[in-house]
């Protein structure tokens, strides 16, 4: 069995689609161990985005990031990472393909309603990020 980690953004949010999204995940056999709402300040964001963060288009990410709260998941299946990759579809909206999450609910490539750990290390390091060890469960 295989974590990862899910931020439903703050367009899911907003728009209220959360629960649709998350009913998405349990329908195809994934377990949740982990579930809160926050608010993104910027320095956890800059960690999270580290990897952007040189970038032109990195302020525009925070301040779209720490618009609203977020929904952090941590979800558990067999091949985890790939399956939610493949629900969710690519990262830019209008390309993804039909039946996938982002194409139904997302907007383009920020905009895209939900971040999603790229591989079992990143996920491992994502999971510790937004969770302290006693807000993983196990039932």
């Amino acid at each position: 069995m295989q974590r990862t980690l899910i931020l439903l953004k703050p367009d899911a949010v907003e728009k209220k689609f959360c629960g649709k999204v998350i009913s998405r995940f349990e329908e195809a056999g994934l377990t949740i161990r982990g579930c809160k709402m926050l608010h993104l300040k910027p320095q956890i964001l800059r960690d999270h985005y580290a990897h952007i963060a040189d970038k032109p288009f990195y302020p525009d990410v925070e301040a779209f990031m720490g618009s609203k709260p977020v929904i952090a998941l941590i979800l558990e299946g067999d091949d985890v990472i790939a399956k939610i990759r493949d629900m969710l579809g690519v990262t830019d909206s209008t390309k993804a393909a039909d039946g996938t999450i982002r194409k139904q609910f997302g907007v383009d490539m920020m905009v895209n309603v939900a971040h999603a750990s790229d591989s079992l290390e990143a996920a491992d390091k994502e999971i510790h990020r937004f969770f302290a060890e006693n807000e993983i469960f196990e039932y």
